[in-house]
């Protein structure tokens, strides 16, 4: 069966994002200024590196597809010498998540219109790489059974965490284990969370699985503005034109997160499968790093060029490399 599954099962990672709330941190980490999808905390792999393996666990890395910012292009030219050519989706600019999916999903939609795409964001720590992909292939099986669905993946919560989107899960899909969204809450403020956290709600770990039609649908129903600007660079993927098309779209395009903009308006085919027995966090701000290197007894080598640094602002880090040490997820 895996052999079946493997035939329409994409990947999608977003890796365009600019990580500005984390600068300090990877300033520590790299000895200057790079997005934390480029950096390597916990070892010689960087976030980006360690989202591709774990991937590749469960969707080959032919079929996984990575959307970049061009300006980054001195972080990741090593990269794209490792993945196959047609995986790189370039961005001209940064402009939230919602863009990047929808470019990606046009570029995975022109090879396997057909088929089954997860998202990842490339700036997550997963303690079980292993365990959190089995979710992601339960999800992948649920959506061939109900191809109708988008389903979140939705990690039990340890804390009313007030930066992460909430799933509040509703009755149960039969012939799955999936459950419908019953209710979404993106950034809530600190009362809110913790009733949140009181009720069984879940964090949103923005996984997403489902078929490439039904995302596109979605995206179409919630932001209809966006689907339609999308609409000329579609005509020329794979031509000449694509470069010159895609870059007068994003010179006018506003940001737009897929969160806000998609999630949150809470499409009726929304669904959520619960993570449970994996630590996750999305290392969008220093202190969930710290807050991860600490539960898991870890002191990196760069942790004290970084408390030197909050501690004394006009510190300039000297490292020039990554540091090596242990490596998860």
């Amino acid at each position: 069966m895996g052999a079946v599954l493997e035939r329409d099962q994409w990947g999608l990672i977003l890796a365009g994002g600019e990580g500005v709330r984390l600068r300090t941190l990877t300033r520590a980490i790299a000895g200057e200024e790079r997005p934390k999808q480029f950096c390597a905390p916990l070892g010689g792999e960087t976030l980006l590196e360690q989202t591709r393996r774990r991937a590749a666990l469960v969707i080959p890395p032919a079929r996984t597809f990575v959307t970049l910012t061009r300006r980054h292009e001195r972080f990741y030219r090593a990269l794209l010498a490792g993945m196959p050519r047609h995986c790189a989706v370039i961005e001209p600019e940064s402009r939230g998540t919602a863009p990047s999916i929808r470019y990606g999903l046009a570029w995975i939609a022109r090879h396997a219109p057909t088929g089954s795409v997860a998202v990842f964001p490339s700036d997550h720590y997963v303690s079980d790489g292993g365990a959190f992909m089995a979710h992601v292939a339960a999800a992948f099986r649920a959506v061939r059974v109900r191809p109708d669905l988008l389903v979140l993946l939705g990690v039990v919560p340890r804390s009313p965490e007030t930066e992460y989107g909430w799933i509040e899960p509703g009755e149960p899909i039969p012939d799955t284990p999936l459950r419908r969204v019953k209710s979404y809450r993106e950034k809530p403020d600190p009362r809110r969370a913790k009733v949140l956290l009181e009720n069984d709600c879940l964090w949103n770990s923005f996984v997403i699985v489902g078929r490439i039609s039904t995302f596109l649908a979605v995206i179409c129903q919630a932001v209809p503005a966006l689907d339609a600007a999308f609409a000329s660079v579609d005509s020329a993927l794979g031509t000449p034109r694509e470069t010159a098309v895609v870059r007068a779209l994003y010179a006018d395009l506003a940001p737009l997160d897929f969160s806000e903009a998609v999630l949150a308006a809470r499409p009726a085919n929304l669904a959520v499968l619960p993570v449970a027995g994996v630590q996750w966090s999305d290392w969008g701000e220093p202190r969930r790093v710290m807050a991860t290197l600490a539960a898991l007894g870890i002191t990196p080598e760069w942790l004290g060029r970084y408390t030197s640094r909050t501690v004394n602002p006009r510190w300039q880090p000297t490292c020039a490399e990554p540091p090596r040490g242990r490596n998860t997820g």
